[in-house]
């Protein structure tokens, strides 16, 4: 399963957090000294997930330059100032094997949408997709085991925290009987994200639509249509959404207690 693509939603205008993103992407703004980006993308490394496709939209430019500069960025160099291009990397990064897909997904596309667009690079029949902005400590092996023991098209993370995602109610069976975007009071568990589908999913909810909101139709119909299962995380899960989440994340990691790190 190492080579299952993970797709992330990076487009969005992050104006909630408009202090930060008014110069950069909501997924650039740093945690410790990364992006809370690369905090998500690690979080699958750590499960054997290093294949990436970035759902550009809103500022792309920045995360395309971090990307392609991320081995400078990282590693101890030597440059002769005369010869600039004799630039030599004197030692390696833990994340060498990562690859990274940049997909420009469009300024103003909807999440579904993205989804849609960036399809064109996905390989063999299932794929991760999460958000750019919410980190937590998944066990993405058993997330994946759950996706494939129960066969169904989609499956998302459900998730306990404050009260403004879209709602998911459940059946006894674990299937998602009814998906709502933002309700006013949450009661139970809440779209986490971290979601595993089979590509159908894109080819029979996305593809059919005109600008799709991801949490919308789609997943409304895929519930409707008994195929999205909910895989119940209760552990850390945090959202960066307002500057006062953003500090509570810079802190943790500061602490060293970072809940969403396996690092020693």
């Amino acid at each position: 399963m190492g080579r299952m693509p993970v797709m992330i939603l990076c487009g969005g205008m992050g104006t909630r957090l408009r202090e930060e993103t008014e110069v950069r992407p909501k997924p650039m703004v740093e945690i410790g000294d990364r992006p809370i980006l690369w905090h998500i993308m690690k979080r699958y490394a750590d499960f054997g997930l290093t294949d990436f496709i970035l759902c550009l939209g809103y500022k792309g430019h920045v995360i395309k330059d971090y990307f392609v500069n991320f081995k400078a960025r990282t590693t101890d160099l030597r440059v002769q100032l005369g010869r600039p291009e004799k630039l030599q990397y004197l030692n390696s990064h833990p994340e060498e094997e990562w690859t990274v897909t940049l997909a420009e997904t469009g300024l103003e596309a909807q999440t579904g949408a993205r989804v849609a667009s960036a399809g064109r690079y996905l390989a063999g029949p299932t794929f991760c997709l999460t958000y750019g902005d919410g980190i937590g400590d998944i066990d993405i092996d058993a997330l994946l085991r759950f996706h494939a023991k129960h066969g169904k098209i989609g499956t998302v993370t459900g998730v306990r925290p404050p009260g403004r995602f879209g709602e998911i109610r459940q059946t006894g069976t674990g299937a998602v009987a009814e998906f709502n975007e933002k309700p006013q009071v949450a009661e139970g568990i809440i779209n986490g994200g971290f979601f595993v589908f089979q590509r159908e999913f894109i080819e029979r909810y996305l593809a059919p639509l005109k600008d799709p909101i991801l949490e919308r139709e789609p997943l409304q119909n895929l519930a409707r249509d008994g195929e999205l299962m909910v895989h119940v995380h209760e552990g850390f899960w945090q959202p960066m959404d307002t500057f006062r989440e953003m500090k509570l994340l810079n802190e943790m990691w500061a602490s060293g207690r970072a809940p969403w790190t396996l690092r020693a």
